[in-house]
């Protein structure tokens, strides 16, 4: 009879933007790195852009990555398009890095702007009837609560993670209310304390943004469920 204390499961090894260490972040080479990688899951970001596309980017200005300025919320299609990013690369849209994941790997999906929801659900809605994903292949998240709360109104069963700044337990009562899977606070907000009571209200903890092995570490030692990371094969 042993009486070794179980060892604590790893978390999963989610590829931040793609493999934003690698690549340009949220590029389809970023996405292509990090299934490379082999990670477990992999988080974009989106906002919706003024022909109604949904944009794969993270700021809301493009100057930070682009050969040009401006909202990416105020481009169209034809004029975001001829951006060119660093490294060479194109902002794409949703439907190209679903067409290039093809659900070989879950996708974690930001609502970084408003309007999202319905659009992003639409689509998911359509990948998941006509595509081959399964609805348990993507999880939405966002740090805007309202998106999040539209988007529980059109899926009553998708995956929703409540993103938040600040302590986490200040998110428990949202997670309720939209019966979310997990909360995802920054990695220095939590303690092995709260990731016991968070996983006691019943949902899971994914934290961000875990770039040091030593850090990885410790979060896995807390108990944590996941990370989100720039370089997901330097947490193996």
């Amino acid at each position: 009879m042993s009486n070794c204390t179980p060892k604590p499961e790893s978390p999963l090894i989610i590829g931040h933007r793609g493999a934003m260490g690698y690549e340009t972040e949220n590029t389809l080479a970023s996405i292509e790195k990090a299934m490379e990688l082999g990670v477990d899951m992999i988080e974009i970001d989106v906002f919706r852009i003024q022909t109604g596309e949904i944009a794969v980017f993270h700021d809301e200005r493009v100057e930070r990555l682009a050969n040009s300025g401006g909202r990416i919320e105020e481009y169209n299609f034809f004029d975001m398009k001829k951006l060119i990013l660093d490294g060479g690369h194109r902002i794409p849209i949703l439907q190209e890095v679903l067409k290039l994941v093809d659900h070989r790997v879950p996708l974690n999906i930001e609502l970084k702007g408003t309007g999202t929801a319905g659009p992003v659900q639409h689509i998911v809605s359509y990948y998941t009837a006509q595509r081959g994903w399964a609805p348990d292949q993507f999880i939405i998240s966002s740090f805007n609560w309202d998106e999040l709360r539209a988007y529980r109104a059109l899926d009553p069963e998708a995956r929703i993670a409540v993103l938040v700044e600040g302590d986490p337990l200040e998110a428990l009562e949202v997670a309720a209310e939209l019966k979310a899977e997990a909360i995802n606070p920054h990695y220095t907000q939590v303690n092995a304390e709260k990731v016991a009571r968070i996983h006691q209200e019943g949902f899971k903890v994914y934290t961000w943004t875990v770039n040091d092995p030593a850090d990885f570490q410790n979060l896995k030692a807390m108990g944590v469920d996941g990370v989100f990371s720039n370089f997901p094969d330097q947490m193996r």
